[in-house]
Order: structure tokens, then C-alpha cells, then sequence
């Protein structure tokens, strides 16, 4: 399992023209599943999602967590942190999962999240979404549960 995490002073995603989420202030996060995941391995990598330090505190270290300055979640399914680029120049797929798991596992987590955090937008999963964004730092990081567990 991939998050993408972006720092954001606000994002949105739109489909068809129509904006289907928003945020201010928090994370938009791109999520990657494989065919491996499960709601265990979710479990962790929320976890580690929502205790990410990496907003300012009052000395300008980045120190506090999403829930410490009341940040919001937008969360978009993005197979594509799964392409493999090692042959040729057209990237490959094959390790991202099936659709039918991922989107079960993508909308556990967005179930999850809303759990703990008050504010959680989402995309549409498999939908051609156009996401629009202001960095905050610029501040990015790839969470990969192979590495982190």
C-alpha cells in the first residue's frame, strides 16, 4: 500500500466538470493498492497517516499532527503509484490491485479516517478526476508499507 501525502493549504478534486471534494488546510492524499493489501495493513498506514508531525508549531518546526491544527483529509484512489517503469518507456500496472479489492480497501480507509478526523473529502474511484492543489512547503511523502513495516 502507497499514500502519496501532500501538505495542502487547500485542494479539490473535480469530475465531470463538478467539484466532489474539497478542502482547506491538511492533507491530500493519493492512494496506491496492491494486490497484497489488506485491512490490517490499512489499519497501520492510517495510523501512520494521521500521526504525521509535519505542520508548523509556534517555534516554525514541524511538529504537529493533522488533528493538532484541525486539518482535513482528501483522499483520491490512484493506481498509478503502483507503475512499473524498469522496461521501456510505457509503464506497467500489473503490481497495482485488482479494482474490486482496491476500491473495497479504499473505501474502508475513507471510513476509517472519518472516524478520527472530522472533515474527509473524497474522489470517485476510477473516475477521470482533475485535482487542483496549493502545496504548503512544498511538503510530500510517499508513505510505502513495504518499507515502513
Amino acid at each position: 500500500m502507497r499514500f502519496l501525502i501532500q501538505r495542502v493549504s487547500h485542494a479539490s478534486v473535480e469530475v465531470d466538470s463538478k467539484v466532489i471534494g474539497k478542502i482547506h488546510k491538511g492533507f491530500l492524499v493519493f492512494i496506491g493498492i496492491s494486490q497484497e493489501d489488506t485491512k490490517e495493513l490499512a489499519d497501520r498506514m492510517i495510523r501512520k497517516l494521521l500521526g504525521m508531525r509535519i505542520f508548523e508549531d509556534e517555534n516554525g518546526k514541524t511538529n504537529l499532527s493533522l488533528t493538532d491544527v484541525s486539518g482535513e483529509l482528501l483522499l483520491i484512489s490512484q493506481f498509478t503509484l503502483y507503475a512499473d517503469c524498469r522496461k521501456g518507456n510505457r509503464p506497467s500496472f500489473i503490481k497495482a490491485g485488482n479494482p474490486e479489492l482496491a476500491n473495497e480497501l479504499y473505501e474502508y480507509i475513507i471510513l476509517e479516517c472519518q472516524k478520527q478526523i472530522p472533515i474527509v473529502q473524497m474522489g470517485s474511484f476510477g473516475a477521470d478526476m482533475k485535482i487542483s492543489l496549493l502545496n504548503d512547503g512544498p511538503f510530500t511523502i510517499m508513505l510505502d508499507s513495504n518499507e515502513i513495516f
